[in-house]
């Protein structure tokens, strides 16, 4: 069986929508939670990829986001075995900072429906064609400088990045396909999150927006699953080596 690692940030914040849509494809995954001080996988052997969640604080935050080196160490383990990694808001801050991108603090929040528009880079890639026009809800905490030879293949209306793709198996999405309603309710409910203070007009709107936001994950599942393998098993290493020299 497929089995993705999963980098949690929050208790609020998991995969939510796109659960569904990876169980439906036979696709497993196991949580890691560095917030509770758990550890995080040594290596990507017997994983067929990694996603990463979203977050309450920037990760240039280095008190509330201690554990932000350890998690670019192991988007770089992952991309070297060849392995699909994808970053969601916090997550695909973390992947433009493995890239090379420079973390800032500041914006302090963005929390908004943009629409997206497609790039020139991103012209030919079915997850920014297929999300060209579309509402999306971007939903993270500072930010991160793209690094020359990173294009953006997805901006906002402000021309701002949501999206990139810094090689064939990774994707960094600032919006947050796997968000509904009910996370947004957690967010503001748990204890140490660090809401945006207008997560109440969010939640209002995200409840308004609610079937296309269904929509948006259907697309960017059926993308993601077709440009990365995502149904495709990658060769794990056994755990234990029962072979006779």
């Amino acid at each position: 069986m497929k089995n993705y690692a999963v980098v949690q940030h929050s208790y609020a914040e998991f995969l939510g929508l796109i659960e569904s849509h990876l169980e439906k494809r036979d696709i497993g995954f196991s949580y890691y939670r560095p917030f509770v001080g758990q550890d995080m996988p040594g290596s990507a052997a017997q994983f067929d990829g990694l996603w990463l969640l979203g977050g309450a604080w920037p990760t240039a935050d280095a008190e509330n986001n201690p554990q932000v080196p350890d998690e670019i160490r192991l988007i770089k383990v992952f991309q070297k075995a060849k392995r699909p990694v994808v970053g969601l808001g916090m997550g695909g801050l973390l992947v433009a900072q493995a890239a090379g991108g420079e973390a800032m603090a500041e914006p302090a929040y963005t929390s908004a429906f943009v629409t997206a528009q497609i790039t020139e880079a991103g012209k030919g890639d079915p997850l920014a064609e297929a999300l060209n026009g579309k509402k999306l809800l971007a939903l993270f905490h500072g930010s991160v400088d793209l690094p020359e030879g990173v294009q953006p293949i997805l901006v906002d209306e402000h021309g701002r990045w949501l999206a990139i793709r810094p090689d064939a198996l990774t994707y960094g999405l600032l919006f947050r396909p796997e968000m509904k309603p009910g996370m947004l309710e957690d967010i503001i409910m748990e204890q140490g999150h660090n809401p945006p203070p207008n997560i109440g007009e969010l939640l209002s709107e995200a409840r308004m927006e609610w079937l296309n936001m269904q929509k948006v994950t259907d697309e960017v599942v059926v993308a993601l699953v077709a440009e990365l393998g995502l149904m495709q098993e990658r060769r794990k290493m056994p755990v234990f080596n029962l072979t006779l020299e």
